[in-house]
């Protein structure tokens, strides 16, 4: 399993536009990871996981959920991606999340 930014482009950025900035930070160039390709599942594939409802209450946070249901805080925007919930902000209390598992069978269902 990866975290996030695992199977990404790496770039650097050179550009003109950041000259001053790289010139004040005394540095040639700025590391950026591109943007990752991630699929929503298909109902069949859904079908698959084994999905755990997760009541949001006050003081839940996807990191936390993360934490608890997957081991490990770095999993967080997997809850947030297929609760198609970009931000806590976009959580109601009393809401239903779905928590997929396995985690390792979600990762490789909603990464390209």
């Amino acid at each position: 399993m990866g975290k996030r930014y695992n199977n990404r482009e790496i770039f650097r950025n050179e550009s003109e536009t950041y000259e001053d900035v790289l010139e004040k930070r005394r540095i040639p160039y700025v590391r950026q990871y591109g943007t990752p390709v991630i699929t929503t599942p298909t109902v069949g594939q859904i079908m698959e996981f084994n999905n755990l409802d997760h009541m949001w209450k006050v003081g839940d946070r996807f990191w936390k959920l993360s934490m608890h249901y997957y081991g490990t805080a770095d999993y967080w925007w997997v809850i947030a991606v297929y609760n198609k919930t970009p931000t806590e902000a976009h959580v109601s209390n009393g809401q239903i999340l779905t928590v997929p598992l396995p985690l390792e069978r979600v990762l490789r269902t909603i990464r390209s």
